[in-house]
């Protein structure tokens, strides 16, 4: 089989996954964030935190509620990282310094996991499980916990109650995100990723040179990461290492992970709100996108043009062999799309345009299909302005679900578009103008330029994979991509469940002759090219700058 033939049957076998899972998954999620029923767990972490999982809160007390519990746990992270020293399994390792633990707390609370360390020769085990892989299932049940709460918002009518905080992050760990990745952890396992609190290994190579290699609890962080789109990885190398991806069996695995419950979402929001073909017009408008992304960088790395690339036969730079052009594509676009940030490959190495790709499925959102939770409620945003855009050509009101949209929604969901696009333009230009851009670069020119301008978007948009030759640890980049990360998680959250809030306070509004089909292939159209146009005219500048300027030079 040639290996573009291989490629395509890893894709379709991909799909079919993730066709085969969307409805299961998609409608027990429903179930368990309709539920009454408190596990006996559950009950316990209720108690541990003084919450009444059954008191119903409005918008504003479910956001006190979201900020505090990620305000403790920055707090919380950045401690364990100061002394890590004087805990046990410390392997030995210092410290982790001010800067740089307040941009790792601020990475791994706001589900980003960008990482300006080496993580086998930073972090000690404590922190590693105790702290960055606790957060990575946190951070990911409170992205879940704002989505519900944004769908309950468009299901409840005549009340501005959008269920509970407490019980919806809880539910999320315990009954979603724990029990799939102990299946998860045990597969990696099996495939040959490794699960040990072993220490520092010193090892001779066939050169002669000594090698030094650190165990730790390996699959089971990996197995969140990707399902919580988390990103962080034990080594610093993340998925493109041995010990956390060793085949293409795992990669593909590892790929099915982080896309499993973003795609399965949309099925619980058709689910809860009443209109499961509600819920196919959104997963349609995500697939579409990842797709078009995936054949789009394929294309561009089996092409490989330029004169290094050509004599290579392939554009192999940064790529493992065991993956290829096709299985590094496929996981480049879905960490892209999503938020999660694991790669497989060194981004920096990709061609110009297929760059260029990249940072535009971060740009976009990432909604296509977007991060645990945040992917959903991004996307539904989005729903709503093509909904309103759709209503001014035709001259009526738009309504969405029966909710209608007036100046007060449309103005929280144009604030919460907003949001990441002034930060990753503010914060590249003020990395330029200040020369900190410059000097981490390692390529110059338009590449460099990529470089500035990728780190930026993937701190403001949560992502966390990076343009892997951008000199990311200095004090004003950790200090000012941490800042990126929490704004960048959080103010879109506050629009969102003001948004979420208003709807909930509604009358529904019946169905009418001019009301839009929001279920069907035209809507599904629309919201695409909403997509698209809002974020191609904000970021075309910024892209012709970089990813344009490089490919069309070749």
């Amino acid at each position: 089989m040639s290996e573009v033939l291989a490629d395509v049957a890893q894709v379709s076998a991909l799909i079919v996954a993730l066709a085969l899972v969307h409805r299961p998954l998609g409608d027990y999620m429903a179930r368990v964030y309709s539920s009454r029923r408190h596990l006996r767990v559950e009950r316990w972490m209720y108690r541990a935190v003084g919450a009444d999982p059954d008191a119903q809160m409005r918008w504003p007390a479910y956001l006190r509620g979201m900020l505090a519990f990620s305000l403790v746990s920055v707090l919380l992270l950045y401690l364990l990282q100061r002394v890590q020293d004087k805990l046990p399994l410390s392997l030995g390792f210092a410290p982790i310094d001010p800067d740089q633990a307040f941009n790792t707390a601020a990475s791994f609370v706001s589900n980003t996991n960008w990482q300006s360390y080496s993580g086998e020769t930073a972090m000690s085990h404590v922190t590693q499980t105790a702290g960055l892989a606790v957060q990575n299932f946190v951070s990911a049940a409170v992205g879940m916990a704002v989505a519900i709460a944004l769908v309950r918002g468009f299901a409840r009518s005549r009340t501005g109650e959008l269920g509970n905080f407490w019980a919806d992050l809880v539910r999320g760990v315990v009954r979603i995100l724990l029990p799939i990745c102990v299946v998860a952890a045990v597969v990696l396992v099996a495939l040959g990723a490794i699960q040990n609190f072993a220490g520092i290994h010193t090892i001779t190579t066939l050169t002669g040179d000594d090698q030094h290699l650190t165990g730790g609890a390996v699959a089971s962080q990996e197995a969140i990461k990707d399902l919580g789109t988390n990103g962080g990885g034990f080594y610093n190398a993340n998925s493109s290492h041995p010990f956390e991806n060793p085949d293409g069996a795992s990669n593909l695995l590892e790929i099915f992970l982080l896309l499993v419950i973003p795609f399965s979402l949309p099925r619980t929001f058709g689910t809860l709100v009443g209109s499961v073909r509600q819920g196919y017009a959104i997963v349609a408008a995500m697939a579409g996108i990842w797709l078009a992304g995936v054949i789009a960088v394929t294309w561009l790395e089996f092409a490989h043009p330029g004169t290094a690339s050509q004599l290579a036969g392939g554009a192999m730079e940064g790529k493992e062999q065991r993956f290829g052009e096709g299985g590094s594509s496929l996981f480049a676009v879905s960490t892209t799309m999503t938020s999660t940030g694991s790669v497989n490959s060194f981004h920096d190495s990709f061609q110009g345009l297929s760059g260029g790709v990249l940072l535009f499925g971060m740009m976009i959102g990432e909604i296509a299909p977007g991060g645990v939770g945040s992917g959903l409620y991004g996307m539904l945003v989005m729903a709503v302005v093509a909904v309103f855009l759709a209503g001014l050509m035709v001259g009526r009101t738009p309504e969405y679900l029966g909710k209608k949209l007036g100046s007060r929604e449309i103005k929280l969901a144009a604030c919460y578009i907003l949001i990441t696009p002034a930060l990753v333009l503010t914060g590249t230009a003020a990395a330029m103008a200040t020369g900190n851009g410059e000097s981490s670069m390692t390529n110059t020119g338009a590449h460099g330029f990529s470089e500035v301008l990728y780190a930026y978007t993937s701190a403001s948009n949560n992502n966390g994979s990076a343009f892997a030759g951008f000199g990311a640890d200095t004090v004003y980049h950790n200090t000012a991509l941490g800042l990126c990360m929490l704004l960048g998680r959080f103010l879109p959250m506050v629009f969102v469940l003001a948004l979420a809030g208003s709807l909930a306070g509604q009358k529904p509004v019946p169905a009418g002759a001019g009301t839009l089909r929001t279920d069907k292939p035209l809507f599904t159209g629309v919201l695409v090219a909403t997509i698209v146009i809002v974020a191609g005219l904000t970021f075309f500048p910024a892209l012709a700058l970089g990813p344009l300027a490089e490919g069309l030079a070749v």
